[in-house]
């Protein structure tokens, strides 16, 4: 079949408007430092996000999941790379078949070699020859724009992981609110309260905030990547931040610091807002003061209860102090939950429902380790029930693991859970014990 002049010339146009498109895509997505716009990336993102939740509905291991969802950021920038590369692909093939004598798959196998720098076929003519040289400058730029694009979505990455491991040590892994109140306050046990350096941290997480609404948003790949450590996640970590600013204003109105805990709720409030309508969420930029969160009163009064074992200087009842909290809480927790479960954050406290279910995993505390005679056991470790293994710093074993773990593999009794919290209570040799009764 001989397709006419005039259906070659529209296939033209139609191809030189992909050309366009593409990079208009490319500039958007790895040169203007704002979010841009773009339905190739979107497409991208919608296809590979799909597969992966395809493959990820049949695992039911949170760990195994984690591995395999840890491959899903690198694997949108390839489908990124790989629908610019296909589009305009097409593109420069319709603009090169009304100069094509032998037809629209000569062009295509011109178009190919031109695009990839093979240059084993060169066609005549004038327009040709200019239509094949930006052919092949294009693909060498994209090319070089996606490797480019590398190092400053991981310096960001770094940025961002650097603050969140930092805080595993304060409030245990997965991160809870209540919990980094509680350890601060605790001092891992020095008899000293640290309660003080609250508002360096809360300044930390606000500008950590910021550079993450703006990293996150421009780039928002970066929302797929997550934390090295399983049960780590930068979602789980804001959040746990922000409800720590919360219950504390909330429950110490005259001891917070009121400043630096207000200006880190709004920036976080900010983050998870963007980011949640980057991610095609509508999100109001102002939350309805007439709303209801999904906390209860009841999880509340638990987590009071946890700042109560560490004799937390709490200056308000939470009957009192729950309006306060549900006011601050009403302004992140819908953003937060939707991030958290578009990215299958591990199921911390307070995070939020997931769509593979499974209970909240608290956060890991060591084991009682040695107690001096006469001193109280530590009442930020783990409990000890009589008759029952102390839980595995994996999560092997309890009640509460969702992450089976063979008999085999479980760690000694003596073992804590994180390498930061072993230097929590003494560990001693064994064989440097003075004979007598065991401890």
């Amino acid at each position: 079949m001989v397709v006419p002049v005039w259906g070659r010339v529209i296939a033209a146009v139609a191809g030189g408007s992909l050309v366009v498109i593409v990079w208009c895509s490319v500039i958007g997505a790895l040169i203007v430092p704002r979010q841009v716009a773009s339905r190739l990336t979107r497409i991208a993102d919608r296809c590979v996000n799909s597969l992966y939740q395809m493959v990820i509905r049949h695992i039911h291991d949170y760990r195994r999941r984690d591995r395999l969802l840890a491959t899903q950021g690198a694997a949108i920038l390839l489908g990124q790379l790989a629908i610019w590369l296909a589009v305009v692909y097409l593109g420069f093939s319709l603009l090169l078949w009304p100069f094509e004598p032998r037809g629209v798959t000569a062009a295509f196998i011109t178009a190919g070699s031109s695009l990839f720098t093979l240059g084993f076929d060169v066609p005549p003519g004038t327009v040709p020859s200019v239509v094949v040289f930006l052919a092949a400058g294009t693909g060498l730029v994209v090319l070089t724009l996606q490797i480019a694009y590398l190092p400053t979505l991981y310096a960001a990455f770094n940025r961002r992981e650097t603050d969140v491991a930092l805080l595993n040590t304060r409030a245990g892994v997965p991160s809870w609110g209540p919990e980094l109140l509680a350890r601060t306050h605790y001092a891992l046990g020095s008899g000293v309260s640290t309660i003080n350096t609250m508002p360096d941290l809360y300044a930390q997480w606000e500008r950590w905030a910021a550079d993450v609404a703006e990293s996150h948003t421009t780039y928002l790949t970066l929302v797929r990547f997550r934390s090295p450590r399983p049960l780590s996640s930068w979602v789980t970590a804001l959040l746990a931040v922000l409800d720590s600013a919360a219950m504390y204003l909330a429950l110490c109105p005259q001891s917070a610091p009121v400043v630096p805990a207000r200006l880190c709720l709004r920036s976080g409030m900010e983050c998870f807002r963007r980011i949640a309508q980057a991610m095609g969420y509508d999100i109001p930029d102002e939350a309805d003061p007439n709303g209801r969160i999904t906390l209860t009163y009841d999880q509340f009064v638990t987590a009071v209860e946890r700042l109560r074992e560490v004799d937390f200087p709490i200056e308000r009842d939470p009957v009192d102090a729950w309006p306060d909290f549900v006011g601050w809480r009403l302004n992140y927790e819908d953003a937060a939950y939707l991030v958290a479960g578009e990215v299958d954050a591990v199921h911390a406290l307070w995070s939020g429902p997931r769509v593979y279910g499974g209970e909240p995993v608290p956060p890991i505390r060591p084991g009682r380790g040695r107690v001096p005679n006469g001193q109280d056991p530590d009442p930020l470790s783990a409990p000890e029930i009589a008759g029952q293994d102390r839980p595995s710093p994996h999560l092997g074993t309890g009640p509460l693991s969702p992450f089976p773990q063979p008999a085999g593999d479980r760690p000694s009794p003596d073992s804590h859970t994180e390498p930061h919290e072993r230097a929590q209570l003494p560990r001693v040799d064994p064989g440097r014990l003075p004979a007598g009764p065991a401890l």
